[in-house]
């Protein structure tokens, strides 16, 4: 059986630079998904934390920074137990702004892991809307 993946692609009115800063940026990253204490950076570990919890939910390691195109970092969260899944974004430029491409593949597999790809899939579709609202209002 393949690992499921996860795929989404928005489309943003501000330069990759400044979509770069939403994706590696604590005080960025913290409008719309979960913040880290320190920006992700290649070769660092990954620890990012509920804003109103400061509970630890996401770790990792950062495996490519290539700012502003590519950053690809791996991720677990608690429900996944000792599996490792890998993020990957990808920020193209476009006339008016950026294409912004996720890739979230290495997902656990079979019918009790179901529930958690149901869950990861819509909770990047919200966080994602988070992030498209606050650039699009920023610029």
């Amino acid at each position: 059986m393949t690992h499921p993946v996860i795929e989404k692609t928005i489309f943003l009115k501000a330069p990759r630079a400044d979509v770069w800063e939403y994706l590696t940026q604590p005080d960025k990253l913290a409008l719309w998904f979960h913040p880290p204490k320190t920006p992700l950076t290649e070769g660092q570990p990954l620890a990012m934390f509920g804003a109103e919890s400061g509970d630890k939910l996401i770790r990792g390691d950062v495996i490519t920074a290539r700012a502003p195109e590519y950053l690809e970092y791996t991720f677990t969260v608690g429900p996944m137990g000792d599996a490792t899944s890998t993020v990957k974004w990808t920020l193209d430029e476009v006339t008016g702004g950026t294409r912004l491409h996720l890739r979230h593949e290495g997902l656990p597999t079979g019918d009790a892991a179901f529930g958690l790809l149901l869950s990861l899939d819509k909770g990047w579709d919200e966080h994602m809307g988070r992030m498209r609202g606050y650039i699009n209002e920023d610029t």
